[in-house]
């Protein structure tokens, strides 16, 4: 009887230390160089989550690892291994770049390790190598640049040349684009990623003369390019348009007036009118002192997101297909509106119509136009064959 009873102790002592153990959450982003900004955006959305969470997951305690990728492959294989032998962490986050998570994505996978994308959204683990222990909070890469492609056309634009970095996810931008632009684009530009310098694709556009020029540069990039743009007068003779990723606040902070009037594509503003995102944008200038980006966002969704998963599972992250069903539910307030995961675990949602104007206070920052898409899901669900 005394053993039965001491067994019984030994199971509910262990089950308690069990549920003290805290949430581990490994955070890989860019955070350093010139694309750096993106990075501590997703870092410090996600922060603030946490801080909006009472530093809780699911109510349970929380542990986030934050480690920089330097925009380096290799650097991000060294951390993510460190995050799964190591630290053995519960979920994995915040990388900014495409080729940076296709690089890390199989040992995560093969770990059984939930990678939640706060950013990257690459055309292949959204089709054919979708996975289940993927989840993406953001997009798919060519939805945002679909939407501009839409606008485009509507705008009755018709040559287009494309300007983005031979790299993933500037492949899956211009694709994205020329999906749903029916003019013609003539030509696209790719640059090397990291590239600062842009004298050799002005020269190629000031000779092209197209109506306009869509552009993918995120970062460092996008910042030098329209800076450059606009000083060899290229804006008087053609119209600059791009997705969020290049006229968000990051870029608006580092270029200012040079933006004035640049349309561009969000699934997200600051001026979006629900309570989740009020409360999110008016804490963000609070707490950082800026406004936030779509970057921030998509870092603040990725935590609510987890919490959202470990909570329905009550903690017990060691019920893999359990924890995969609770955040296929995505059973929270997205500061985006409506939010919902298709198949591939990528998002159907609305994109909107941003313009750089100045505001009420004297700021240069986006202004919610219009809807371009309503419940758009990406071009690659169709081969995703998603394994139980």
């Amino acid at each position: 009887m005394k053993k039965t009873l001491f067994a019984a102790l030994l199971v509910a002592t262990a089950g308690l230390a069990s549920a003290a153990e805290p949430v581990k959450v490994g955070f890989l982003s860019t955070l350093s160089g010139p694309a750096a900004g993106l990075g501590v955006d997703i870092r410090d959305g996600f922060q603030l989550a946490m801080k909006h969470l009472g530093g809780k997951l699911g109510g349970l305690p929380a542990e986030i690892i934050i480690a920089d990728d330097k925009q380096d492959p290799n650097t991000a294989k060294q951390a993510t291994e460190r995050f799964l032998k190591k630290d053995k962490v519960d979920f994995m986050t915040g990388i900014v770049f495409s080729n940076i998570l296709l690089t890390v994505a199989k040992p995560v996978f093969e770990s059984q390790t939930f990678y939640i994308s706060a950013n990257a959204g690459p055309s292949q683990l959204a089709g054919e190598e979708c996975n289940p222990f993927f989840f993406n909070v953001s997009w798919q890469n060519d939805n945002v640049a679909e939407a501009m492609g839409k606008w485009a056309t509507d705008q009755g634009f018709k040559t287009v040349i494309g300007v983005a970095p031979n790299y993933p996810a500037g492949k899956d931008a211009l694709n994205g684009f020329k999906r749903y632009f029916k003019g013609n684009m003539s030509d696209e530009l790719y640059t090397k990623l990291g590239q600062l310098d842009y004298a050799a694709e002005l020269a190629q556009l000031r000779a092209a003369k197209p109506d306009a020029v869509f552009f993918f540069l995120p970062g460092g990039m996008g910042i030098n390019f329209i800076k450059q743009f606009v000083a060899a007068g290229l804006s008087k003779d053609m119209r600059l348009i791009t997705s969020g990723f290049s006229a968000d606040e990051d870029t608006i902070k580092a270029v200012g007036a040079p933006l004035l009037g640049t349309f561009n594509s969000s699934q997200w503003a600051h001026d979006l009118d629900n309570p989740a995102n009020k409360k999110f944008v008016a804490d963000f200038e609070k707490e950082y002192g800026r406004l936030p980006s779509l970057y921030a966002s998509q870092g603040y969704d990725a935590a609510m997101l987890i919490d959202s998963a470990v909570r329905l599972v009550k903690g017990n992250l060691a019920d893999k297909a359990a924890v995969r069903r609770a955040l296929e539910k995505a059973d929270f307030k997205s500061v985006r509106g409506k939010f919902r995961f298709n198949t591939n675990h990528y998002p159907i949602q609305d994109y909107y119509l941003r313009v750089v104007r100045q505001d009420e206070k004297g700021r240069i920052t986006n202004k919610l136009i219009g809807t371009i898409f309503t419940d758009h899901a990406d071009a690659y669900v169709g081969q995703c064959k998603m394994p139980k």
